[in-house]
């Protein structure tokens, strides 16, 4: 066996066992009684501590040696294999394993507080656990940016997106931020000057909505066979490429919030079992980080499922499912519900005009708590300040406000910075797909999404993590990241 196989060999261990791992805690979101929580905690810690063994064993610093003279000749798949085993051994000797196992238990003690407290509105109560946590991830933060020679920031933001860097992103997010207040008033008076939606009366049984998204996510090209739909407290996609768990969350006054969501994770779904079969279980052949995964989602609910073409293909489904009547069903109706721009305290179902305005928020934040230039004790202040700044709102309490998202009190730190990263990325491919197949509108009207999942395994999904997103995105669309492909979308789907 040489030194590239064998690294291949206990690679492929890790990833079954993070698999697990990754199952389990789709399992403590959505159906696990709440007295398992300590067990699962158990559980769950002692996963993270045994991954980090393997990829700390003593062994693997002569293996990537003798691995690189090995591949020189091999093929740049292998070659790009050997780069993200590299990359994650990197990550993972900088932090010893005491710490990997007190954050792990953190980290599942605070979302389990978290999960009670949000509903109360009470961050009083969460705030011990989530210092804990956020000590812990200081820690982390400083022993992996001395090994990888960056920023507390950016060593936690390369583990969800690789070699970004806060720079770029402070570049990218400023110019947004200078960007969207004016276009928010510009289209928020596009938006007076036609009529105003009409009412869609529910209610909507919990049945009928789950009934609608499946059949939405089939449209789509979702497989049962490997996959299913749940409900959770938030949404997420989760599983693996042969077994994707989606969850959503439902409200009989509104059918359109949960549909949206479920469609979002459906494109998280389809890149996921979009993955090359030949490097399951290698790093190479993962997701390429989560701007790309944000982009696939957002690529489904905002570039195609909220287009006009796609809207009249659902609206007759969605009135024969709820049995409506009138003018309010209607395609044009619809869409006026769905590009309807206006701010709102919450994240997850914000529209794609104000929604970059809540990441440069949290992205701002959380860069201040992880170097230490603000307390904890300030986040409900400081949250309510930048909503007022950015959005001109201020929520009433915590619930909609600091409290809203799983993020920070399970540990995702560095994380959100990627969902507008992911917009931006999802408009310039959008329009690249576009461009090379023509037929792609025309066949969202008829729920026929085959032309566009196409183009994106083949350009994405298949790339796996062979090159860095940047590469990919350029070799897909021919540049780099150009944020005026995002701009030039608002700017004909809301002022058009």
């Amino acid at each position: 066996m040489t030194a590239y196989e064998e690294l291949s060999r206990k690679f492929k261990r890790l990833h079954a066992l993070q698999e697990a791992a990754g199952l389990l805690s789709w399992d403590m979101s959505t159906v696990m009684p709440s007295g398992g929580a300590e067990a699962r905690t158990e559980q769950l810690a002692t996963l993270d501590v045994v991954c980090h063994e393997i990829l700390t064993d003593a062994s693997l610093d002569a293996l990537f040696d003798q691995a690189s003279a090995e591949t020189k000749e091999l093929s740049p798949w292998v070659q790009a294999n050997l780069t993200e085993m590299r990359r994650r051994w990197l990550h993972a000797t900088a932090v010893d394993s005491d710490l990997v196992e007190a954050l792990s238990k953190a980290c599942k003690r605070c979302e389990m507080i978290w999960r009670e407290a949000r509903p109360k509105a009470d961050f009083a109560a969460v705030l011990p656990a989530m210092k804990e946590v956020l000590n812990l991830t200081r820690q982390e933060a400083a022993a992996k940016a001395e090994r990888l020679d960056c920023s507390l920031y950016d060593a936690l933001l390369d583990q969800y997106e690789p070699g970004g860097a806060s720079a770029h992103i402070d570049t990218v997010f400023a110019d947004l931020a200078d960007f969207l207040p004016g276009f928010l008033d510009q289209a928020m008076a596009q938006q007076a000057s036609r009529p105003v939606p009409l009412p869609l009366p529910g209610p909507f049984p919990r049945e009928q909505q789950e009934a609608l998204g499946r059949r939405m996510m089939a449209a789509v090209g979702f497989d049962f066979d490997h996959g299913r739909l749940d409900v959770s407290l938030h949404p997420f996609c989760g599983g693996v490429p042969d077994d994707v768990r989606i969850t959503t969350r439902y409200d009989e006054d509104d059918f359109m919030t949960a549909l949206m969501g479920v469609l979002h994770e459906t494109g998280h779904a389809m890149y996921e079992r979009g993955l090359p079969r030949d490097w399951r279980l290698q790093p190479v052949g993962e997701a390429r980080g989560m701007a790309m995964h944000e982009s696939q989602s957002l690529m489904v609910e905002m570039q195609a499922c909220r287009s006009a073409e796609f809207v009249a293909f659902l609206a007759p489904i969605a009135r024969e499912t709820f049995g409506g009547e009138g003018a309010a069903w209607e395609a044009e109706n619809l869409l006026r519900h769905y590009n309807k721009v206006e701010p709102g305290f919450i994240r997850v179902d914000a529209d794609e005009v104000t929604y970059p305005a809540h990441v440069i928020l949290r992205y701002r934040l959380e860069k201040a708590l992880i170097a230490g230039e603000m307390e904890l004790e300030a986040l409900p202040e400081e949250w309510n300040r930048g909503m007022q700044d950015l959005l001109g709102i201020t929520p009433p309490d915590d619930r909609l406000g600091c409290l809203q998202d799983i993020h920070w009190y399970d540990g995702a730190w560095g994380y959100f910075p990627t969902y507008t990263l992911g917009a931006m990325t999802a408009a310039q491919l959008f329009a690249a797909a576009r461009q090379a197949r023509p037929e792609i509108p025309e066949a969202l009207g008829r729920g026929d999404f085959s032309p566009l999942m196409d183009w994106l395994k083949a350009h994405v999904h298949g790339q796996a993590s062979s090159a860095s997103g940047e590469a990919i995105l350029e070799r897909a669309t021919g540049e780099p990241l150009n944020p005026e492909v995002f701009k030039a979308h608002l700017t004909a789907r809301y002022l058009a």
